[in-house]
């Protein structure tokens, strides 16, 4: 799948990499990093109004038996949640492709003495696939989705993801969801260019990745990090730019890639949204709005399955 999807990927025009293979353990780490610099806001803004509305979100969800976090990190967030409101009595599943990522937040959710915690190394959609196959414990569901992943879907990808957690749940469960929002450009760029590089090291490990387990050659030293405010599209735009002409060579591809001085590979896209917007992707693809919480440039939004 990798190998397939580099190949796909960088023959296109402009070259592109999906920016679900960032999150290598390596790149899991690095982000976590990422979520401590001053010039990230969503995390910090985040906790601070999961810490503030739990007991309003528990309210809306009774009773509630099963929690699944979509992309769980370091388990912070979830366990910050449950700190208002902690359930022994709870099945907490998890998804995220990183084993590391799954290792650090079990180990976190265990230590709050959290529930029973199911981790599901895979994507997504393999992960809820696995949920639905599972005895469901009577009670309702609520799924977390939040960092602001959404957004590193394009429009028309994120209502069809939207439609696929929906496909996930039955009517009375609840989706909370976080999305960032259209700030300042230089605020943006700041949190995806940091003075400190992490987030410049964050897309360079990309490069990394795809030499160590598909036998390339990108010398990651002739590829520099660079982040723009696309306004028309609302979003911030991720790339690596070639500072010279060269040849690389992905074996476990069979491709033969040459790069232009200047030539870019977009890594990723981060949407961002007006607060109405979130609902109006949540209604078409089955869900009410409830509650909708926004700080500091992020919205948080409940809503539920109908």
């Amino acid at each position: 799948m990798f190998a397939d999807d580099v190949a796909y990927y960088l023959s296109l025009t402009p070259r592109q990499l999906p920016s679900r293979y960032l999150y290598d353990d390596l790149g899991s780490a690095l982000f976590s990093s990422i979520c401590h610099l001053p010039w990230y806001e969503i995390t910090r803004t985040e906790l601070r109004l999961l810490r503030e509305h739990a007991s309003d979100i528990f309210r809306r969800v009774k009773p509630l038996s099963t929690l699944v976090e979509l992309g769980p990190g370091s388990g912070e967030k979830l366990t910050t949640l449950l700190a208002e409101h902690p359930r022994p009595d709870l099945t907490l599943h998890l998804i995220d492709v990183s084993r590391e990522a799954l290792d650090t937040a079990t180990s976190a959710l265990g230590s709050a003495a959290a529930g029973l915690v199911v981790a599901h190394q895979a994507t997504y959609e393999e992960g809820l696939s696995e949920i639905r196959r599972s005895m469901r414990v009577k009670g309702r569901m609520l799924m977390l989705f939040l960092g602001s992943n959404l957004g590193n879907f394009d429009p028309p990808d994120a209502s069809a993801f939207l439609g696929t957690l929906r496909a996930s749940m039955i009517a009375g469960d609840a989706l909370l969801i976080g999305t960032d929002l259209v700030k300042p450009e230089r605020e943006l760029l700041l949190a995806y260019d940091d003075p400190l590089g992490v987030t410049a090291a964050f897309n360079r490990n990309l490069l990394v990745r795809v030499n160590r387990e598909l036998g390339a050659d990108f010398d990651v030293t002739r590829f520099a990090h660079r982040a723009v405010w696309n306004a028309s599209e609302s979003r911030v735009e991720m790339h690596l730019v070639s500072d010279c002409q060269q040849q690389v060579h992905v074996p476990a591809s069979h491709l033969d890639v040459t790069f232009d001085a200047g030539e870019m590979i977009w890594t990723e896209s981060s949407y961002k949204y007006l607060a109405e917007d979130v609902s109006g992707m949540l209604q078409p693809a089955g869900f009410l709005v409830r509650d909708l919480w926004v700080a500091s440039g992020f919205a948080l939004t409940l809503a539920e399955a109908i």
